[in-house]
């Protein structure tokens, strides 16, 4: 995990959340100039990226593998946040935006974290191991998640179009925290070793455990530390979801002034929400901990459906309007070929860079589809 050091000229972990929250305050009723959005643009990427950063504090202080859930949780509070607010806002695309974002998250993490992690982690070791027992289970549930919520209202007959029925709704949000309740359990109490980073040798098979006593790490933060990221981790959540309150209309505008489809926006809220957790899966891929970086991807695309879904399914009693939740053919072909490629990647335990460069394909087919269906 990252040094939780955050000493410097203008300790910007410390002063980001506070500066952040003020001007929420400052500017709720009136944020129209531009030059005022531009500060709350600046505000809400610098407080995504110190939520991610005091969420790493914590993590470094619990350890592996609780620290890549608090990670994934951490992101998917944001999420949340942003889609209510979003919906809350109302607009023609209001009913899609949770779809959209979830979805876009499933392909950021399945194809771009994995992806990237993948390519940088085995252009630099040549190969990267992991444990397939893990991270298969991790993988299967994304699978379930993902097929219980978004394939079967493409299917079901009792909503309107791509909709669940009241009832529907309901079975697959309780049976979504099921199933993320179970994982977390699974990773954290019962088979906790599997989510661990694992040392190979040149032919990248498996030899054990990877001792983290000797990694070189920075020491984990004191007690108070800890509990000083927590406070400023809420700082920064709250924040993020108020910032993102304001500047959505200016989002919205943007994607229709240069003619995107509406579901582009749940891919900009996607994108600003997991590109520092993209880059923490990076650094733990070029140490060779591929494992927390398949953990922190898998993690937070269980996470995106198992706790937005039922919150979203809550939001519902008096949000108005429509809820579509069933992804369109191209969105499930694309989402076929990415459990196709990720069972393969996942079943062996290793994998080359090419596998990086075959998922990251995939992102890339996501983003120029999002943009020209």
């Amino acid at each position: 995990m990252p040094t939780n050091d955050v000493r410097g000229p203008f300790q910007w972990a410390l002063v980001v959340p506070v500066a952040a929250v003020l001007l929420l305050i400052a500017t709720w009723s009136r944020h129209e100039h531009w030059l005022v959005l531009v500060l709350i643009a600046g505000a809400l990427v610098s407080s995504v990226i110190a939520a991610v950063h005091h969420a790493e504090v914590v993590a470094h202080k619990v350890g592996e593998p609780f620290g890549s859930l608090i990670l994934a949780v951490a992101v998917t509070v944001i999420e949340v946040g942003l889609i209510v607010m979003l919906m809350i806002g109302g607009g023609s695309g209001a009913s899609t935006y949770a779809r959209d974002t979830v979805f876009a998250a499933l392909m950021i993490t399945l194809n771009g974290i994995v992806g990237i992690s993948l390519l940088v982690g085995a252009l630099k070791h040549h190969l990267v191991s992991f444990n397939p027992s893990g991270t298969g289970s991790a993988l299967s549930t994304v699978i379930t998640l993902a097929s219980l919520t978004m394939v079967l209202p493409a299917f079901t007959t009792s909503g309107r179009g791509l909709e669940f029925s009241a009832s529907q709704l309901t079975f697959a949000a309780i049976a979504s925290l099921v199933l993320y309740a179970g994982f977390v359990f699974t990773q954290t109490v019962r088979h906790r070793d599997f989510f661990i980073p694992v040392s190979s040798d040149e032919h990248g098979v498996i030899t054990g455990l990877l001792d983290e006593d000797g990694d070189g790490h920075a020491d984990p933060p004191t007690t108070r530390e800890a509990w000083r990221s927590v406070a400023l981790l809420v700082a920064s959540l709250v924040a993020v979801v108020g910032l993102a309150k304001m500047l959505s209309p200016t989002i919205e505008d943007a994607v229709e002034a240069l003619g995107f489809p509406y579901a582009v926006v749940g891919v900009v809220i996607a994108l600003l929400v997991l590109a520092p957790e993209s880059i923490s899966a990076v650094r733990n891929a070029a140490r060779d901990r591929v494992q927390i970086s398949l953990n922190l991807g898998y993690g937070s695309a269980m996470a995106s459906i198992g706790l937005t879904v039922p919150t979203i399914a809550i939001a519902t009693i008096w949000l108005e309007g429509p809820l579509v939740l069933g992804l369109e053919p191209v969105q499930m072909v694309l989402l076929a070929i990415t459990v196709v490629v990720s069972v393969l990647t996942v079943a062996q335990g290793r994998a080359k860079a090419q596998q990086g460069v075959v998922h990251l394909a995939l992102l890339a087919a996501f983003l120029f589809l999002s943009v020209q269906p």
